[in-house]
């Protein structure tokens, strides 16, 4: 049975819905985005993409929104839908993989998780085995994801500097030959002339990234923007102030980390630690 539209015409999808509503305020009261900035303040072109459905932006500028169109918390709400809506982590991730492609430098904070680019196939399968996937849909984002590590391949490749939580490099994987791969795995990626890890011991104690991790990406542009992942959800942030915030919280946690020196050899440490037989 084909889905019923809705009487107002109006689209049901949340982040299309959202993008609408501001749309339809803002043509009601025949403003441009520049007198619209003029009255509630940010840059004209979050206001365009945000109707265009390419950013939802923060709930800073969306408070300031309600309050000016005096519409209570109407596109608040909508926002936290949107936000929520789980159909937009994957075009979210789209979005972010496409600038990573392109930026002239990364820096990263992963919390439990090893990133990405520096995961083995063998932890890649591990973990995304942990989200509910099918076997086929877990085959398919492992090789995705060995596709995106040529990255960092060649001389011309991007520098990435990681801050290697303690955390991460003792959540192994449950086989103890593949996790002694992935320690290997991770030595030679600090070889690397455009890779730098640092590691932040448990004893740093707790910061401002608890449970998070952060990528920035500085871009052609000259902008940095951020990606900012949990567990169940990701959020490309390109509004200034945010990723500002969450720059300081990443430079109050590199004044506690090891240096490369250092890190290296922790991780070669733990590397001569690992048992050589598979786990039981």
């Amino acid at each position: 049975m084909p889905q019923r539209r809705a009487i107002t015409g109006r689209s049901q999808e949340p982040r299309a819905r959202f993008a609408e509503e501001l749309r339809l305020l803002r043509e009601e009261r025949h403003l441009t985005f520049r007198a619209l900035a003029a009255q509630v303040g940010w840059d004209p072109t979050l206001f365009s993409k945000m109707e265009k459905g390419q950013s939802l932006g923060g709930p800073e500028t969306v408070v300031a929104l309600d309050t000016f169109y005096g519409t209570g918390d109407k596109l608040l709400t909508l926002w936290e839908l949107a936000k929520a809506d789980p159909t937009q982590f994957k075009e979210r991730y789209r979005q972010y993989m496409s600038l990573e492609a392109v930026a002239l430098s990364m820096w990263h904070y992963g919390g439990s998780v090893l990133h990405g680019l520096l995961q083995t196939r063998e932890y890649a399968l591990e973990l995304l085995a942990t989200g509910g996937l099918t076997h086929n849909e877990v085959e398919q984002q492992a090789d995705a994801r060995m596709d995106r590590q040529s990255l960092l391949d060649g001389e011309c490749a991007s520098p990435f500097r990681v801050i290697l939580s303690e955390a991460a490099l003792r959540n192994s994987l449950q086989d103890a030959q593949m996790w002694r791969r992935q320690l290997e795995h991770l030595v030679m990626l600090s070889e690397r002339p455009n890779i730098t890890f640092y590691v932040l011991p448990f004893g740093a104690g707790l910061h401002g990234l608890m449970d998070t991790a952060v990528t920035f990406l500085r871009l052609p542009d000259g902008r940095t923007v951020a990606y900012v992942e949990t567990v169940v959800s990701g959020e490309l942030i390109e509004e200034a102030g945010p990723v500002e915030d969450l720059q300081r919280r990443y430079d109050a946690i590199r004044d506690a980390v090891m240096d490369p020196a250092a890190s290296r050899k922790f991780i070669l440490q733990m590397l001569e630690e690992a048992p050589c037989e598979p786990s039981t």
